[in-house]
């Protein structure tokens, strides 16, 4: 197999594209204003990287999962990262009465991990991946499709690490609270109207 640049980058520009406004690039900005962003980012990129493993290895059999609980067990994990986020406690205060970040490595991976993993079964990205693999190689689609959804998760961790430092962190919160109840709510639309 040959490494063809041009299909590296249609794969590439096609992905991120498609990334860009996904509700995935959200929580990974939400993410982002509570938990080291570094750690989140290893924790998406590994989910990323398995999506886009199973997309160009399996890519035909994805239509067959069970469409609705894929999105219910995601819009659960959604509504989880709202509770977490607009708690209200006060063991959260540290002593400048700033909320803490969270910042252990495995917590803050396996938060990030799991929450992608589950919520991109069927996405766009993961069947266009699955295509653009058929006709243009599995090597290429996934070098491009996995370096465009590790950049979207960097761009929406970097965006959250900027506002968190204009916008007081209680406000960033309930915000990114917020947005993923609206990404909760949207994924329990899709998982019904589907």
């Amino acid at each position: 197999m040959t490494l063809d640049p041009l299909a590296v980058l249609t794969a590439f520009g096609l992905i991120f594209l498609a990334e860009l406004p996904d509700k995935t690039m959200f929580a990974s900005l939400a993410m982002g204003t509570r938990m080291r962003p570094l750690y989140v980012w290893f924790g998406t990129s590994t989910a990323f990287i398995v999506h886009v493993a199973i997309a160009v290895g399996a890519g035909s059999l994805l239509s067959l999962l069970p469409t609705m609980v894929v999105k219910l067990v995601s819009a659960a994990l959604f509504a989880f990262g709202a509770f977490v986020l607009l708690r209200e406690n006060g063991d959260d205060e540290d002593e400048e009465g700033g909320a803490k970040t969270i910042t252990g490595f495995w917590p803050v991976y396996t938060t990030a991990f799991m929450a992608i993993f589950i919520s991109e079964w069927g996405d766009l990205t993961q069947i266009t991946t699955a295509n653009l693999a058929a006709t243009n190689g599995w090597l290429p689609t996934a070098i491009g499709s996995a370096a465009a959804l590790m950049s979207v998760s960097a761009l929406a961790l970097l965006a959250g690490r900027f506002i968190a430092k204009r916008v007081p962190l209680k406000t960033v919160q309930r915000i990114g609270g917020l947005c993923m109840i609206a990404l909760a709510l949207w994924t329990l639309i899709e998982a019904f109207t589907s």
